[in-house]
């Protein structure tokens, strides 16, 4: 079952150029609508006047080969590792939906546009399956905020929700429809429904979210090495002029410990 490709048992009702047209029009709608919320939220034209700003304000130039170098660190550290994460639980629970939806996209696509590959796509195709239900519900049942720490409950939905419940959706069905024996059928309609709505839904969810992070990423790594620091006080706020830039005057003179014992315990006094 792990080694079989799943799209192949459609060919007996469905003709293979379908799904490779459909697999075109997820791509498509995918950057149409990422672009739709680019300029729709101006988030382009943001990113690039906080740089601008960043670069006229920088204490020091940053030359071509440390914004190199700043990049590079961007892509291993923020993008590949998730570091911005300080609850492992959520990096883990992360990674393993990131890396799922990477592997489950990249083997669907394999294995629907050439239906003889090796049996090590179909075997990615459902270790991506896997990995995204594995983290997805973990993450929707045991580390939301607002389940974890503000007591809502987890069938709480709100329009931010749509993103993450299309993909968990899209796998969990895709992995039934396929552990079913595949086909054509009532199974293959509600992931296709479901996988649809993952893709078509990009101007009203988070998925855009994706290819934002990585810019705001490298954008705050720019501003601690040019010295702007995003116009926030940094580690020396014995430095008067660091004292003089902290937003809220209460805090000039206050220690940089103050307020960290509230990490000493999780958030679950509600």
């Amino acid at each position: 079952m792990f080694t079989t490709n799943p799209f192949a048992g459609l060919s007996a009702s469905l003709s293979p150029a379908v799904m490779q047209a459909y697999v075109v029009v997820m791509f498509i709608l995918v950057v149409a609508g990422t672009l739709f919320d680019v300029l729709h939220k101006g988030s382009a034209r943001y990113f690039f006047e906080n740089f601008r700003r960043s670069k006229a304000k920088g204490a020091r130039p940053v030359g071509g080969g440390e914004l190199v170098s700043i990049a590079v660190q961007t892509a291993v550290v923020d993008v590949l590792a998730s570091g911005e994460f300080c609850n492992p639980r959520r990096r883990i629970a992360h990674l393993l939906g990131m890396y799922g939806f990477v592997f489950y996209v990249l083997a669907t696509v394999v294995l629907v546009f050439d239906p003889s590959a090796s049996p090590l796509w179909a075997t990615l195709w459902w270790l991506g399956g896997l990995m995204i239900c594995v983290g997805g519900y973990w993450f929707w049942f045991f580390i939301r905020v607002d389940v974890a720490a503000e007591g809502h409950s987890p069938f709480r939905l709100v329009r931010a929700d749509l993103f993450i419940l299309s993909l968990l959706a899209s796998a969990t069905l895709g992995l039934i429809w396929a552990a079913a024996g595949g086909g054509f059928g009532v199974l293959f309609g509600l992931y296709i429904l479901a996988t649809t709505v993952l893709f078509a839904g990009v101007p009203w969810s988070k998925f855009a979210h994706m290819f934002f992070k990585p810019a705001a990423a490298f954008e705050k790594r720019l501003s601690k090495a040019n010295g702007t620091a995003e116009n926030l006080p940094t580690q020396t706020r014995d430095d008067p002029e660091q004292q003089k830039r902290h937003s809220m005057e209460l805090l000039l003179d206050a220690p940089m410990d103050m307020g960290l014992g509230i990490k000493r315990e999780a958030p679950r006094h509600y």
